[in-house]
C-alpha cells in the first residue's frame, strides 16, 4: 500500500491534538498513522519537550533550513514560524505509512502545491462561543493573543470549502472516530491498494 499524507488542519484551540493522538494510541488504524513533528520558533509551553511535540529553533535556524528548501511547507503565526521537516515525512510516505500532519491553512495551501495526492481535513468547533471558552480555558495567553487567535481562526473558515473533509470537534471521541474512518477509507482506495498490485503482475 502507498502512503498517505493527511493534512489536518483548524483553529488554535479547536482540540486537533487531541483527537491525533485518540486516533495514533486508541484506533486500530493508528498502527498504521505517525505524528509528523513540526518546527517552531515559539517557546515551549509548560510540559512541551522538544522533539517530542515540536523541534524549537531559534528564528534564524528556522529561515536557514526554509532558505535550504528543507521544509516540506511553513508559515508565520501570530508573531511565530511554524514549519514541517520534508526529510522524515517523504521516507514515512515511501515506507507506506500514514503521515498526518497538524498545520495550519497557509501550509495546507504549500503543501498540495507540491503534493497534490495528499488527504486534507478541516477540524472545526460546534460555534465561535465554544472555541473562544476553550482558548480561556487553556489559561496560557493573554487577551492580545486570544483575540489575534480567534481572529485568524475567522479568516481560516473562509477557507474551509477548500477541504475535501469536514469534523465538527464538538465531541472528541466522535471526532477521534470520524478521523479514524477518513483514514480508513483513504487506505482502500484502489490506487492505493488493488490498482497498485495488479500493476505488478
Amino acid at each position: 500500500m502507498s502512503g498517505i499524507l493527511l493534512v489536518v488542519s483548524g483553529p488554535s484551540g479547536v482540540g486537533k491534538s487531541t483527537i491525533i493522538e485518540h486516533v495514533i494510541h486508541g484506533d486500530a488504524v493508528g498502527r498504521l498513522c505517525r505524528f509528523s513533528i513540526s518546527m517552531t520558533t515559539r517557546a515551549p509551553r509548560a510540559g512541551e519537550i522538544d522533539g517530542e511535540h515540536y523541534f524549537f529553533v531559534d528564528e534564524k535556524a528556522f529561515l536557514r533550513d526554509a532558505e535550504h528548501g528543507m521544509l516540506l511547507e511553513y508559515a508565520r503565526y501570530n508573531d511565530h514560524y511554524y514549519g514541517t521537516p520534508a526529510e522524515p515525512v517523504l521516507r514515512s510516505i515511501n515506507n507506506g505509512e500514514c503521515v498526518i500532519l497538524d498545520i495550519e491553512t497557509q501550509g495546507m495551501f504549500q503543501v498540495i502545491g507540491r503534493m497534490p495526492e495528499a488527504v486534507t481535513v478541516f477540524v472545526a468547533p460546534p460555534s465561535d462561543a465554544v472555541l473562544e471558552k476553550r482558548l480561556r480555558g487553556r489559561g496560557t495567553e493573554d487577551e492580545e493573543r486570544i483575540m489575534k487567535r480567534l481572529e485568524a481562526a475567522r479568516l481560516e473558515h473562509e477557507h474551509i470549502s477548500k477541504y475535501q473533509y469536514i469534523i465538527i470537534n464538538d465531541i472528541s471521541d466522535k471526532a477521534a472516530h470520524d478521523l479514524a474512518a477518513i483514514i480508513r477509507a483513504e487506505c482502500l482506495k484502489t490506487y492505493r491498494t488493488i490498482f497498485k498490485e495488479v500493476r505488478k503482475q
